[in-house]
């Protein structure tokens, strides 16, 4: 399993925004070997939230093949020159490889 964890910092009260567009629905999710998109947040100070996107993959190779699709392309090239919202202070993108999962007693009833 291959996961992609972005991390968007936005100033308190704009966390909503970044979750309404990560939640809703996109080309990726018709993707081969897409697991799952989780969107959380925290509150991270007074003046500032986090908003965190979670992607996991069946395995780098799906990742990859999503990265040069066509739909993720062109929406690149849609957003090319623009300037991210006022209210986003910073975003980090990580990537790992699961080496290891243990399955919870609850994850039987989800």
């Amino acid at each position: 399993m291959f996961v992609q964890l972005r991390k968007i910092t936005v100033k308190a009260g704009n966390a909503d925004q970044v979750v309404a567009r990560f939640s809703k629905e996109s080309p990726i999710d018709g993707m081969e070997g897409l697991i799952d998109k989780t969107v959380m947040t925290t509150k991270l100070s007074k003046e500032e939230e986090e908003v965190v996107v979670m992607i996991r993959w069946r395995s780098r190779e799906d990742w990859k093949n999503w990265e040069k699709s066509d739909a993720h392309l062109q929406g690149h090239r849609e957003k090319k020159g623009q300037e991210p919202p006022e209210y986003i202070l910073g975003t980090k993108v990580n990537m790992y490889e699961v080496q290891s999962i243990t399955q919870g007693k609850a994850s039987q009833s989800l």
